[in-house]
């Protein structure tokens, strides 16, 4: 009895770990979409190719001799570089367009990067070597990938470092100024253009952070942001849309819910299992677990 107690407890373990990795990424793509949304209210569905951007582009420079650590900072500057890109030539020429128009844009930005990938490099699945090593930890008996932990602190530094940036920064406050009312930021001398462009510039490269430290856990391919986005999109609604602590949240539940249906249930049925319990709950508290009101600017 003590052996299958002790099995058990390995098992629910390893789907917690499990659960709080995937959904660590699934929080920082979801806090990609909050930033964005709160400077510009666009809905940023190319926010999943940056997450594939980092990945893939840290595999092709880490293969032609770089050192990982020098390939994952310049893969975190192209994805800036392509999310100022997809501000400047996308989404600014556009402003004043309706949120269906916006958000077509951004699927087409999305598209567009998607197939670029494979010309410049393959459509092959890739993987990096784990920061800290392959061999697992073994932790009352789970065995516990040492990539999993860069994953989770990774995110948490990621949180507590926008945390103090847009609180205790005077840019960061102009950003949360912007986010309340772009008006009234304008009419104190607040360059909102310039708020909304770093807003895509800040989460290219947090989704690209997140694809560096997912990757020596899961495979890269060119096609991985489609699911990404619809997982951080999904988890930015559950979070309630526009808070950062909901978006971590809703990311984090997303994640746990898929690694529990996986494990107690099916592989099969972790996708619905998390969409089926995000409606449940938007169906309870529409306003998502942050249960933020929708704040109409004027």
């Amino acid at each position: 009895m003590r052996a299958d107690q002790g099995s058990a407890m390995g098992d629910l373990l390893q789907f917690a770990v499990s659960g709080l990795t995937v959904g660590s990424v699934y929080a920082l793509v979801a806090l990609g979409f909050t930033l964005i949304y709160n400077a510009s209210e666009v809905v940023n569905f190319a926010q999943g190719e940056f997450v594939m951007i980092g990945g893939m582009a840290t595999v092709f420079l880490y293969a032609l001799g770089l050192p990982l650590p020098v390939a994952a900072l310049l893969a975190v500057v192209l994805a800036v570089v392509v999310g100022l890109m997809l501000h400047t030539f996308v989404i600014a020429p556009a402003r004043g367009a309706d949120a269906v128009t916006l958000i077509i844009l951004t699927i087409g930005a999305s598209l567009v990067i998607r197939g670029a990938v494979p010309i410049l490099y393959d459509k092959q699945f890739h993987k990096l070597p784990g920061f800290s090593g392959e061999d697992p930890i073994r932790l009352f008996g789970a065995a516990i990938q040492p990539q999993a932990f860069w994953v989770i602190g990774g995110m948490i530094l990621v949180v507590l470092a926008l945390h103090f940036f847009l609180n205790h920064t005077r840019f960061g406050r102009a950003v949360i100024a912007t986010s309340v009312s772009p008006m009234a930021a304008k009419l104190v001398g607040i360059n909102t253009a310039l708020v909304v462009g770093f807003s895509f510039a800040v989460s290219a490269g947090v989704g690209a952070l997140a694809g560096i430290l997912v990757t020596p856990v899961t495979l890269t391919s060119y096609d991985v942001g489609t699911i990404l986005a619809l997982k951080g999109f999904a988890a930015a609604v559950l979070g309630g849309i526009g808070s950062p602590v909901g978006a971590v949240l809703g990311g984090l539940l997303v994640g746990m819910l898929e690694a529990l249906s996986a494990g107690l249930i099916s592989s099969s049925y972790k996708d619905a299992a998390a969409f089926i319990t995000i409606i449940l709950v938007l169906l309870v508290m529409p306003n998502g677990l942050a249960g933020l009101k929708h704040i109409e600017r004027v």
